[in-house]
Order: structure tokens, then C-alpha cells, then sequence
């Protein structure tokens, strides 16, 4: 490459919006690099950042407060393109003199806004219905307070009937301002006002593509671990699987990839996940039984946040066992991605609620004896996938439902035995099976089912059941930052609990889960 692919890059200010993670996609889809960071950010950390613009994101929060979030004077001062949205527009507003109040008619949902025209950023949008000099484009709202009164050298560049100040931009200053939501889908030419903002305005290049990653990938892997060894733990999911094909390109035989077939894995996964790297890639993998030590060590813990400790604690036991026997490797790799990294708080300014630890984030121990290798931590899902595409991995696999690293150990509720654990791995078989016929499986995201330590009574013939309860999850999402329970088919849900009931002697009941990420999660747990 003849020109390093984070050298353009944006800076996306986080003041806790729940659509800042979109931001931040939309961004990287226009093939420029970019990184959320707390509104707060140090002015040392915004100056070795270096980016070529900033954007600010939403918030829960009002403008017109006191102690409201602020960005700081010197990112405002700093001459940099700024593109403010919702909250980022109403704080630019009130600190450079304009005034923000709270509205008595709020917008959440479609709009329609009115763009005069000369608008750098929004005149003559794709979609924009044209009208004489104005142009009309559908957006989406989703604010309570709106601007009053445009700071000094500002000019109103979009407006609605009820926001009369929609958008608002000083161009001598490259300060952009939209009270509406670019990064949703439902803003029809979203991704263009954010194109223009990132190319046009911030002249960025489109450095962040796929094979850039990759080639940016091997000469950072080649670079950090040397000639030295590097142990990867394989599970068979996307993640795992696109780092084993990323560190076998960038470093051959200084991988061995161990699998460990802890008994909290898929039916029949082992063999497929063996079959599918030793044989048909050529990667060095070693199975490890280990079964009875993950059982062992679970038995009666009933919390989720000790189970996936216990796992991501006894996964690096017998890592650095293998490695022991191995001799000389100094480096583990992980599949660790964005959103794991963002859910376990681990930011670099750690203002985020911990949610779940992830067992490859929040549950290393400190005494680790080898050092990470994470090639995959600043890539959101999509991203890793189409990596994965790129560097020629089965569709099958890049794009099979995600699995989480603690696998059915953090579906099972409470206490994981190994009955619970065969009663799940034959359900979801079934459910996986069902959703393929019905053509439903890539139409989902992410689809499994759950263990429910209860029992309810039951009727099969004509005798009387009492056996355990199973829930289904299926749900549709971008980015698994937010989900949306899936709308399958009655009879497809019909089939796949008789199917689960009658095959399965002890299940006598099947619910199906239609929670939303927020407030749930994807997990259960």
C-alpha cells in the first residue's frame, strides 16, 4: 500500500446515543477508518488521533442543561470539518452562541425536511424530491429539543414544519449540523450525506476496504509476533475462523490452532470444525478433549458473569498447557471484535456500562502466560466477514449464525450439566434443520435455542410428561448492537416445537422469545 489505510480517519465523538455504533459503520462502508471515543476525550489523545474530521453522535441527554455533555474548546477550535447530529447540533448550537429549548412538539419517526438549494452537504440528495429551488427529502427524527436561534455565522440549510432549524452549517468553518439521523436506514440518502461529509468535505480517500485490511493485517501480525509461535484458539465461528485464515496467510507454520471441544459446543461441531481446517485448508490444528474439566469446574455455579470467567479461565489452562507442550509460544490469538470490546467496556476511557463480559475481553487472567494477538478488535461483524470473503473462506462458514465463545454454557440458565447439554445440542439441531428447509436461516442473524432449568407438565399420548422447558430466539440485525426479535412464520415455529417435543422425550414445552436488543440482549446471558 502506498499510503497507510488509518491515515485518513474520523473521529466520532460519543456523548451515549444508541445509534453512535452506526455512526461509526456507515463511516468505515465509505471506506474511511474511524474510531468512537468518549465525548471527554484528552486534547494529547484528539492530537496523536489526528483525524481529518469529527463527528459528533446523539444523546439521551438535553443541550439547554448546565451540566450537559460539552465537546471540548478545543476540538471546536481545533479548524477541523465537524458534522453534528441530533444532540451533536443542539450542544454546537448552545456553545456557539445559538439557543437550544425544549420543543412542545417532539419528532420521533419520519420527516420530511426542505433543503434550499447551494447546501454542500445535502443539496440535490439521490432521493430529494425536486420543488422549484427546494428540495424534499424523507429523514428520520427522534429528538425532543430543537434549535432556536442559529449561532452567528451559521445559516439554516434544512427545515420542518415543527423544527423550522433542521440543519444548519457555517461552510467557511466546515461545521455541519443536522438535527435528524444520517446513519439510519430510514434517512433515504443517509449514506450520501455522510459520504459527502467524510470525502467531499474531510477529503478522506477510500482507504478502508477489505484488501487493505488484510494486507494492513499480515504486516502488523508479521511485525508484532516475529518468528515466534502463535497458539489461536479455534472454535469454528466466523471470528476464529477468519483469524486462523488471516495469521495461516501472514505467518504459515508459526500457527497451530487449538480446538477445544469443551462439551459446550453444537451437535456434531467438533468433527465438522476439524474437518473443515486440518483437511481442506491446511492449517495445523490440534483437538483437545476436554470435556470433563470444563463440567467439572462448572458444576454448581449458577451466575452467568462466573460461568463465562470460569470457561475463559479453564479455555487459557489448557492453552497454555498445549502451548507447554508445543514449547516456545509466546502468543495467543483471539477473535476478539469491536462490538466485544464495547459491551465489555473495555474502551480506552472505560465509560461504558459493563453489560457481559466477554470470555475473550473480561475473562483473562492476569497471569496469562502468553501475550494477545488480536487482529480482528477493530472490526465490526459485517467487516470480519467480508475479510473473510476476501480471503476466500466458504460462504457457508463466513456467514453461519454466530456462536458465543462460551457456547451453550451461557445458554443453559443457572447450573450446566452435561444432560442439559445433549437436550440443547439436539433442539437447536432441529431448529437449525427447520429454518433451512423453511429457507429462513440467512434471513435471521442469529437463531438458537435456550435451556430453561424449569419443568412444566406436559401431555404425549395419553400419558403425562413433566419435563423441561426450551425457549427459541431468532433475530434480524446490522450491526448486533441492536436487534429486532425475527417475525417467523407460525407454522415454521408450529413445526419446530413439535418437532423439538416429540423428538425430544425430555422437553415438553417450547416458548418463543420476541425481545428486542434493547432492552434485552441477544443472549440470554
Amino acid at each position: 500500500m502506498s499510503q497507510n489505510i488509518h491515515d485518513d480517519k474520523i473521529l466520532i465523538l460519543d456523548f451515549g446515543s444508541q445509534y453512535t455504533q452506526l455512526i461509526a459503520r456507515r463511516v468505515r462502508e465509505a471506506g474511511v477508518y474511524c474510531e468512537i471515543h468518549h465525548y471527554g476525550i484528552p486534547a494529547e489523545d484528539f492530537l496523536a488521533f489526528n483525524p481529518r474530521g469529527i463527528i459528533l453522535s446523539g444523546s439521551p441527554e438535553s443541550a439547554n442543561l448546565e451540566d450537559s455533555p460539552r465537546v471540548p474548546d478545543y476540538i471546536l477550535n481545533a479548524g477541523l470539518p465537524i458534522l453534528g447530529i441530533c444532540y451533536g447540533m443542539q450542544t454546537v448550537s448552545q456553545q456557539l452562541g445559538g439557543q437550544v429549548e425544549g420543543s412542545s412538539k417532539s419528532e420521533f419517526g419520519y420527516a420530511r425536511i426542505e433543503i434550499p438549494s447551494g447546501s454542500v452537504l445535502l443539496s440535490d440528495l439521490e432521493h430529494s424530491i425536486q420543488q422549484g429551488n427546494v428540495f424534499l427529502h424523507d429523514v428520520w427524527m427522534s429528538h425532543g429539543d430543537k434549535v432556536t436561534q442559529v449561532p452567528e455565522g451559521f445559516k439554516v440549510i434544512a427545515s420542518t414544519e415543527s423544527a423550522p432549524i433542521a440543519a444548519i452549517a457555517d461552510e467557511s468553518r466546515k461545521i455541519y449540523c443536522l438535527q435528524f439521523h444520517p446513519e439510519v436506514t430510514h434517512t433515504k440518502s443517509g449514506q450520501e450525506i455522510l459520504n459527502r461529509f467524510v470525502h467531499e468535505i474531510c477529503q478522506c480517500g477510500r482507504l478502508w476496504t477489505p484488501a487493505n485490511i488484510i494486507e494492513d493485517a499480515i504486516v502488523k501480525i508479521q511485525q508484532q509476533v516475529g518468528t515466534d509461535k502463535v497458539l489461536l484458539g479455534l472454535s469454528g465461528g466466523v471470528d476464529s475462523s477468519v483469524v486462523a485464515a488471516l495469521l495461516h496467510r501472514a505467518i504459515g507454520e508459526q500457527l497451530t490452532c487449538v480446538f477445544v471441544d469443551n462439551g459446550l459446543l453444537r451437535l456434531h461441531e467438533g468433527d465438522q470444525v476439524m474437518e473443515t481446517f486440518a483437511n481442506n485448508m491446511g492449517v495445523k490444528v490440534i483437538r483437545v478433549d476436554a470435556e470433563d474439566e470444563f463440567l467439572g469446574k462448572l458444576a454448581g455455579e449458577a451466575d452467568p458473569e462466573a460461568k463465562r470467567k470460569i470457561i475463559g479461565n479453564t479455555f487459557i489452562d489448557v492453552f497454555d498447557r498445549e502451548a507447554s507442550t508445543l514449547g516456545d509460544v509466546n502468543w495467543l490469538a483471539q477473535g476478539t471484535i469491536y462490538p466485544d470490546v464495547i459491551e465489555s467496556a473495555g474502551s480506552k476511557h472505560g465509560t461504558a456500562h459493563v453489560i457481559k463480559s466477554h470470555h475473550n475481553v473480561g475473562g483473562l487472567p492476569d497471569d496469562m502466560n502468553m501475550s494477545l494477538v488480536e487482529p480482528l478488535r477493530e472490526l465490526f461483524k459485517d467487516e470480519v466477514r467480508n475479510i473473510g470473503i476476501a480471503l476466500g473462506l466458504p460462504h457457508d462458514m463466513i456467514y453461519r449464525h454466530p456462536f458465543p465463545g462460551p457456547g451453550l454454557g451461557v445458554r443453559i440458565l443457572g447450573e450446566v450439566k452435561k444432560e442439559y447439554c445433549d437436550i440443547l445440542r439436539q433442539a437447536d439441531a432441529i431448529f437449525m434443520e427447520e429454518l433451512h428447509r423453511a429457507d429462513w436461516y440467512q434471513k435471521v442473524s442469529q437463531a438458537f435455542v435456550v435451556f430453561l432449568p424449569v419443568k412444566s407438565v406436559g401431555v404425549v399420548g395419553d400419558a403425562r410428561r413433566y419435563s423441561y422447558v426450551l425457549a427459541v430466539r431468532a433475530v434480524e440485525t446490522i450491526d448486533f448492537m441492536t436487534a429486532r426479535w425475527a417475525h417467523l412464520p407460525y407454522d415454521l415455529l408450529e413445526t419446530v416445537s413439535n418437532r423439538i417435543i416429540n423428538e425430544i422425550r425430555d422437553v415438553s414445552r417450547v416458548t418463543y422469545d420476541i425481545s428486542s436488543k434493547p432492552p434485552a440482549t441477544i443472549e440470554w446471558e
